[in-house]
């Protein structure tokens, strides 16, 4: 199926005017009505964590109260039972982990996998701020860190659609440093940046992560929910009408591949699935929400799906 290219966009690059659009679709996902994530996760729900409760104030206890809620400090105080009360709270921290490193610097047919994480970053911020949450992000290029903490009102999702941009069109000048780390002080910066019980979404084609990351993985799980949105472009699955040699590299080494070759189109294949296969046992082994993207279509047409 062939689709075309979000207005404003080329795919390479990013510009503001495809960014912004996605302010106005967030109507259509907005609590009780619909959800984002129960559209995108169909069967994959994991655990639903709801929003945080604020201490507010301690007041006797009066018939039909929780017992859960007893205080029993000012209970054995005063010698009649006292109950605590809370309120919802009000500004949830959610905050974008934004992947922009070299392998998200790739796509084969529409978009390349970072403009994707792109827009997918503009719909989840100007969401959160719809639902009058605090949104944040930190955006990792592979070389280094922005750390935008949570914001509130519209200058959150601005501040982190401009850094997109400027980013993206810094590492498509070709001046930037060809090393790569892997993503480990991206979680070290998450676990600092994040309140506890944040909503921490992860975009990215988790290609610079390590097992030996874990634990650094756990600590941010532990303490917020925590959602993986695995973005990926069709030739990693061996999918592409090319049937020509190429010169391909994995930031590490190059080598050619000959894509007329059923072989080589069944190793890209199984290496692709092996990688998903991870991911997915590592989201179930911690009961986080785990979900695909493709850059081979628009983000709405996808949500839509």
């Amino acid at each position: 199926m062939n689709y075309s290219l979000p207005t404003h966009a080329d795919g390479v690059h990013l510009c503001l005017d495809e960014l912004l659009p996605y302010q106005q679709h967030t109507a259509k996902w907005l609590p009780p009505a619909k959800s984002l994530w129960s559209q995108m996760l169909g069967k994959h729900q994991s655990r639903q964590l709801g929003r945080g409760m604020d201490f507010a104030e301690v007041r006797q206890y009066q018939p039909g109260d929780d017992i859960r809620t007893i205080d029993w400090r000012v209970t054995a105080r005063t010698g009649k039972p006292h109950t605590k009360l809370f309120t919802e709270e009000r500004e949830k921290p959610v905050v974008l982990y934004i992947d922009l490193s070299a392998s998200m610097q790739f796509g084969s047919t529409l978009l390349f996998k970072s403009v994707q994480a792109a827009h997918l970053a503009s719909l989840l911020s100007w969401l959160a701020i719809a639902q009058k949450d605090r949104i944040g992000a930190v955006i990792d290029t592979g070389y280094k860190l922005v750390e935008l903490k949570p914001t509130s009102r519209t200058k959150g999702p601005l501040t982190i659609l401009a850094q997109l941009v400027a980013l993206q069109k810094e590492l498509l000048s070709g001046q930037t440093p060809p090393e790569q780390r892997d993503m480990k002080q991206a979680f070290v910066a998450l676990n600092r940046l994040c309140p506890k019980g944040s909503e921490v979404v992860l975009i990215s084609d988790f290609i610079r992560y390590r097992t030996e990351l874990k634990p650094l993985f756990n600590q941010l799980h532990r303490r917020n929910r925590v959602r993986l949105i695995h973005i990926y472009d069709p030739l990693e699955q061996g999918n592409t009408l090319f049937r020509g040699t190429e010169l391909v590299t994995d930031q590490k080494d190059e080598r050619w591949l000959n894509f007329s070759l059923n072989s080589t189109r069944n190793g890209i294949k199984k290496a692709f699935e092996s990688h998903k296969e991870k991911l997915e046992l590592l989201c179930q082994s911690m009961k986080m929400d785990y979900h695909a993207l493709s850059s081979d279509s628009p983000l709405l047409q996808q949500l839509a799906g």
